[in-house]
């Protein structure tokens, strides 16, 4: 018998109470329509049924349940769709099994519902301690609440507790963020993902973005930095840009995308990297349910047989957002492909302290180099399109 291979798995939920300023993710605000609801998961159901097929010699290893807000959909629809993807999937009894919430939609009930049925990891999004900021930005819920969500969390028996952050808010300064940091460093969390506001065309913070009294990008920069230093202080390590995990309790599931492993998705906008090919589901759940359910329409907006030399640069891009960075031997072994031009592109960002070699070889970019990652990225995958492949080996 062969070895199964790890597969990760994410389930799009798309409702949530109420769409933030800032989200651009593909999500439904307000009440959940219970129609809407019952059919989105009998699309589910059918779904897993034929992925599952496909995935005979694999087994899934971490289940990541994102949204919208898993945690306001409920735990009873969440429980029926795990006890589904386990009928139909093998799935590891040591799984990572994550669902991401709210504070202001986490009970007791749900969470020892969740956490009897395998769910052992959650994300809160805290985002802020600051409960003027926090409704600013249109979330539903207040600090205070947060701080409870976490003890309940402790006392239902969650070890794997996750919390996100965002710094460059309105009227943000740097020492607001670091005490920010510190007071959320009392809760204790195994992990922290901390992300800068990204404003995306479309949401209703772009339309008073110039209103809205945001850090310069030397300000946020600025606060990037403070919480590398006082997050490794506090006895978190920087394993990827915006997160950072105390020893052994990295996310599982996300390393998947950066280390460029295998992962498969469901739900409207949810992509995925399965057997060779890169697909995305349409970002609409009437048509992503009447395509599942009814086969009359596409479910798929992009779907790509992904080529080696693509590949190549994918794990250039991908990696370097890790700490783990990228190694001449991999990179020469796996893809075929020279790394010199690569080399020659990073000795002199090396200089200024943007890049560094481990003891073993790889190359990583520095927190500096962090805040300037795409434009190093852009700048080695020139060098790469410009580069042949290495000639084969007779």
């Amino acid at each position: 018998m062969n070895e199964l291979k790890p597969l990760g798995v994410y389930i799009h939920i798309p409702f949530c109470r109420s769409k933030c300023q800032y989200c651009d993710f593909y999500s439904i605000g307000g009440s959940r329509d219970r129609r809407l609801v019952d059919n989105y998961l009998q699309a589910l159901t059918v779904h897993f049924k034929e992925a599952g097929a496909l995935a005979t010699d694999y087994i899934v290893d971490t289940v990541y349940f994102g949204g919208g807000t898993p945690s306001f959909f409920g735990a009873d629809s969440l429980r029926r769709i795990f006890a589904e993807l386990q009928h139909r999937f093998r799935v590891d009894k040591e799984a990572e099994i994550t669902f991401e919430a709210n504070p202001d939609s986490v009970t007791e009930s749900l969470l020892k519902k969740l956490r009897a049925e395998g769910f052992n990891r959650i994300s809160l999004g805290v985002q802020s301690d600051r409960d003027d900021v926090l409704q600013k930005l249109g979330r539903p819920h207040n600090y205070e609440q947060a701080c409870a969500a976490v003890k309940l969390a402790r006392k239902v028996g969650y070890e794997n507790i996750s919390l996100d952050l965002m710094y460059g808010l309105p009227n943000q300064t740097a020492p607001q963020w670091e005490e920010t940091l510190r007071h959320v460093l009392e809760l204790q969390p195994e992990h922290l993902s901390c992300y800068g506001l990204k404003v995306e065309e479309g949401t209703p913070l772009w339309e008073y973005k110039d209103a809205a009294n945001l850090p310069s990008d030397e300000v946020q920069a600025e606060m990037y930095l403070n919480a590398v230093s006082i997050l490794e202080e506090a006895g978190y390590r920087q394993y990827e840009i915006s997160n950072f995990a105390k020893p052994g309790y990295e996310s599982r599931h996300n390393l998947k995308y950066w280390l460029g492993d295998e992962y498969i998705g469901f739900g409207p906008a949810a992509a995925s990297d399965f057997a060779g090919k890169r697909y995305t589901y349409i970002a609409d759940i009437q048509n992503y349910v009447r395509g599942v359910l009814k086969q009359d329409v596409p479910i798929l907006s992009e779907c790509d047989a992904i080529p080696p030399r693509e590949r190549a640069g994918e794990y250039v891009m991908l990696r370097l957002r890790t700490t783990q960075g990228i190694s001449p031997e991999e990179y020469e072994k796996n893809y075929l492909m020279p790394f010199a031009p690569l080399l020659e592109a990073i000795l002199p960002l090396e200089k200024r302290d943007l890049f560094c070699q481990t003891e073993d070889g790889r190359w990583v970019l520095t927190p500096k180099g962090f805040l300037v990652s795409n434009q190093i990225i852009g700048l080695l995958q020139e060098a790469q399109e410009q580069s042949e492949p290495l000639a084969k080996k007779r």
